[in-house]
C-alpha cells in the first residue's frame, strides 16, 4: 500500500556526457556509479521512495536491478547537455503529483550521482538538519578557510582577505568560514520547488560535510579518487 510520503529521492542521471562517456554506469568500486546514489538512499529509514530519472535504458535497467524505481523515462529535450537539473525536478514533481500518498508537504531529496562518497547515516542527518532548522530546502556543502584569491585584469594576484594579519585556522570564528555548496544532497519541499522552480528557496538550512565527501566526478582522476575512497567501504 502506497503510504503518504514525506521524503522521496529523486536520483537524476542523464545517458550523455562528454567528459565522461556513460560517467553514470561506469563501475567504481564494484558498482555502477549510480547504483552508490541507490543503495545510500535505500538504507535511509526516512527516505519513502527512491525513484531515478534517466533517459537511458541501460541506465534504467540498472538503476531498477539495485532496487530503484523508474516510472518514466526523461523526455529528450530534458536530458540535453543544457537543460538544467530543475527541468528534471520539475517534470518529476508533475508525475510525482498524480501519485497516492503526495501531498505538499513532501520533500525530495534529490541525489546527484556524481557526487558517491556519502558517509553512512549522512542522508538521516540531514534530514534531521533540515527538520531541526524547519527550513522549505537544504543544501549541502563544505568549508573552506577564508583565504581566497583572485586574479587581476594582468594576471597577478589579488588577495580577498588582509593577509597581513593572517589567522591562524583554528581561531576562525564561525562568523567568519565560508562553506562551498558540494553538489551532493539537496532536500526541497515540493510547493517551494513548484512556487520557485528551483531546488532551493523559502528559508535554507545548511548541512555540512566532509572534504572527502565532496568530490564531484568530472575526469578521469576524480573516477580514481572517489574508487579509491569508495572501496575501503560497503555503501
Amino acid at each position: 500500500e502506497f503510504k503518504v510520503l514525506n521524503y522521496v529521492a529523486l536520483i537524476p542521471a542523464r545517458s550523455g556526457s562528454k567528459g565522461i562517456p556513460g560517467k553514470n554506469i561506469q563501475v567504481i568500486a564494484g558498482k555502477p556509479l549510480i547504483a552508490w546514489s541507490i543503495v545510500q538512499a535505500l538504507a535511509c529509514a526516512r527516505i519513502d521512495r527512491t525513484y531515478v530519472s534517466t533517459d537511458g535504458a541501460e541506465i534504467a535497467q540498472i538503476a531498477r536491478e539495485f532496487g530503484a524505481e523508474v516510472p518514466f523515462m526523461r523526455p529528450e529535450e530534458l536530458s540535453s547537455d543544457v537543460a538544467s537539473t530543475e527541468s528534471a525536478m520539475l517534470h518529476f514533481l508533475d508525475w510525482l503529483e498524480t501519485q497516492d500518498g503526495y501531498t505538499k508537504g513532501t520533500s525530495i531529496v534529490l541525489l546527484q550521482p556524481t557526487s558517491p562518497v556519502r558517509v553512512p547515516g549522512a542522508l538521516e542527518s540531514a534530514i534531521q538538519e533540515y527538520e531541526l532548522k524547519r527550513a522549505d530546502s537544504l543544501v549541502s556543502v563544505v568549508e573552506r578557510h577564508p583565504f581566497f584569491w583572485k586574479e587581476t585584469a594582468d594576471g597577478l594576484a589579488e588577495a580577498q582577505y588582509d593577509y597581513h594579519q593572517r589567522p591562524r585556522r583554528q581561531d576562525l570564528k564561525a562568523t567568519d568560514k565560508f562553506y562551498e555548496e558540494n553538489g551532493s544532497i539537496y532536500i526541497t519541499r515540493c510547493s517551494i520547488l513548484r512556487q520557485n522552480q528551483n531546488r532551493l528557496g523559502g528559508s535554507i538550512a545548511f548541512f555540512p560535510m566532509s572534504l572527502r565527501e565532496s568530490v564531484d566526478i568530472d575526469s578521469a582522476s576524480d573516477l580514481a579518487l572517489v574508487e579509491a575512497l569508495l572501496s575501503k567501504r560497503s555503501v
